[in-house]
């Protein structure tokens, strides 16, 4: 059946647009469509998605509420924000509260492809600027306790910085000049280390704690 997708749009052309377009791919199945939050959180309780695609500004439940409260309920599920907002104040709860990825509207349909299949393996989603908005916050926030930071080696916290950053481990391989497997390892030993449950906390970590 491959990758198992609820969209939750409040706009119905946007989500007959999504429909259209990701039914042609043939390892995605579009098992629910949701209208506002609160119907995203029922139908994620009873259809239990891989990944659920969550506009942020819809009636009754906002997109954020509905995110906190579906990675409340069912951790595994993935949630990538698909909205127009870019700026700090939508950006920055919406990962808080649990979002493994945040794209814009303006996305082409094979980037949202692209960026559905990463976030089934794990890897952080962030837009261009969703990643300028959190870099812009970086100064109001306070810095992660050395404790936990000594932690960390000198790779670990180059790693940690390009995850931050957006990029996907092939990425950061290459960034870096090591291979994808000693990348994968890496970002495990962050997540340990630093008590995070998955590497999109990891770049919000490093962004609020003025790493790089």
């Amino acid at each position: 059946m491959g990758i198992r997708l609820l969209i939750a749009d409040d706009h119905h052309v946007v989500r007959r647009g999504l429909v259209f377009f990701l039914k042609t791919q043939k390892d995605i199945t579009i098992i629910g469509e949701a209208g506002n939050g609160k119907e995203a959180v029922e139908l994620a309780k009873s259809l239990k998605p891989d990944i659920i695609l969550m506009d942020l500004a819809m009636p009754e439940m906002d997109g954020i509420e509905a995110t906190r409260i579906i990675k409340s309920d069912e951790p595994n599920i993935q949630i990538l924000i698909l909205t127009s907002f870019s700026d700090k104040d939508h950006v920055i709860p919406a990962l808080e509260a649990g979002a493994s990825g945040y794209q814009l509207k303006d996305i082409q349909p094979d980037e949202l492809v692209r960026c559905i299949k990463s976030i089934m393996n794990g890897e952080n989603q962030l837009h261009p600027k969703a990643t300028s908005s959190l870099l812009a916050n970086l100064s109001k926030k306070e810095s992660l306790p050395k404790s936990r930071l000594e932690e960390l080696t000198k790779r670990e916290k180059d790693v940690l910085i390009e995850i931050s950053q957006g990029k996907s481990n092939k990425e950061i391989a290459e960034s870096l000049f090591i291979t994808e497997k000693t990348v994968k390892s890496h970002v495990s030993n962050i997540l340990s280390k630093l008590e995070l449950s998955d590497r999109t906390q990891a770049a919000l970590y490093a962004v609020k704690h003025n790493l790089g």
